[in-house]
């Protein structure tokens, strides 16, 4: 498989509804699509960076200027092309894991199409549709989350996910356990909004019986949730920690998670995902696999990835319109609270010309 050029396409997407986090407010995902084309074939990569700089050092202006600058040159120096080929070609550019991703997923996607190939057969997914959590904002009021919640219920998700900071915490835990029961799957997600000095708050979650916390404590402090892991009950789950199987196996062997949130934008793509999945499932630690708000794109992707069969918990892998009233490819739909994994070859899901033109805000072309 040969590179003829690599098309970067910047959309954006309007919400359904604003998303709050403990580091920012979403009403329009802005999106970096890579589009790579070979000789026979095309493919695409969804690149997971945010606008600025919130979530992670990453962001879409940056990500967009290094693999015009230094990516994409570096995949064009190879004689040939396929998805093994791409990390090694790259290592020398430190960083950027989500824009590499984004490339990585692209060739990926064209390579599988070229073999005839779905995501799911690749990957070495077992299972045929994977359960769907739903990730709910930070909200203005309790009234207002517990409508929320009612509604995601009623849809049939199977695990609520609460967006959570200092000062909206226990009391949203403590409604939606006693308005919906303990049947409920529940867990939270902090985006690293605390400090080792709040164990004792977090520890006030213990008697809700949670799934987990997720990410409540800076990223590069790994000493720090283990040590908030000897101070309360519900397990740690790690998220923005976690770039690769390497950090994945250091966070697990000191003691600061027993649970694993699998971004594949995050680490650099579903190749090192899978990794940090066998490497989990080595040590008996669940997996789930996070979301980035993604379009269907992506979302086709991280679906074959939880397919996996050490993906123990539902994921955020959530039906389309949980965020998009109109998807740029064929929507993800919640059936039973599963939604299916995609058969076909590649991602098993193609943007729709005229929805993704209806988006898009610019394009440029990088030929070989």
């Amino acid at each position: 498989m040969k590179l003829v050029g690599v098309e970067l396409l910047r959309i954006a997407m309007p919400l359904v509804a604003p998303f709050r986090t403990s580091f920012a407010t979403l009403t329009t995902r802005e999106i970096l699509l890579v589009r790579v084309v070979t000789e026979h074939h095309e493919g695409y990569g969804e690149c997971v960076t945010m606008a600025d700089p919130l979530y992670s050092s990453e962001y879409t202006a940056a990500a967009a200027d290094v693999l015009r600058s230094h990516l994409v040159p570096a995949l064009a120096a190879l004689p040939a092309l396929d998805p093994w080929a791409v990390a090694p070609a790259l290592a020398a550019f430190k960083g950027h894991r989500m824009a590499k991703a984004a490339l990585e997923t692209a060739v990926l996607d064209a390579w599988l199409r070229a073999h005839d190939l779905s995501m799911g057969q690749w990957l070495g997914a077992t299972a045929e549709r994977v359960p769907a959590g739903v990730s709910v904002g930070i909200m203005d009021s309790i009234p207002a989350l517990l409508d929320a919640v009612d509604g995601y219920l009623s849809e049939g998700y199977l695990r609520i996910k609460l967006k959570i900071e200092p000062g909206w915490d226990v009391e949203p835990v403590r409604a939606v356990r006693e308005r919906f029961g303990d049947g409920v799957l529940l867990q939270v997600d902090a985006n690293t909004a605390y400090t080792l000095g709040d164990a004792a708050q977090l520890a006030r979650l213990d008697p809700y019986g949670l799934l987990l916390i997720e990410q409540p404590l800076d990223e590069e402090d790994i000493r720090g949730h283990a040590a908030l892991a000897e101070r309360v009950r519900t397990p740690i789950c790690l998220d923005e920690s976690i770039v690769s199987a390497r950090s994945a196996a250091d966070a697990i062997a000191s003691g600061a998670c027993s649970v694993v949130n699998i971004k594949p934008g995050r680490v650099g793509g579903y190749l090192e995902a899978r990794r940090i999945h066998d490497v989990c499932a080595a040590h008996g630690v669940p997996v789930w696999c996070g979301g980035m708000l993604e379009t269907g794109l992506g979302r086709a992707a991280n679906v074959a990835l939880a397919a996996l069969p050490g993906f123990t918990l539902p994921g955020d892998t959530s039906a389309s319109d949980r965020y998009y009233r109109t998807d740029i490819t064929e929507p993800f739909v919640l059936k039973d609270g599963h939604v299916d994994v995609p058969r076909a070859p590649g991602l098993g899901r193609s943007p729709i010309p005229e929805r993704l033109a209806e988006v898009t805000e610019s394009t440029e072309w990088i030929r070989r």
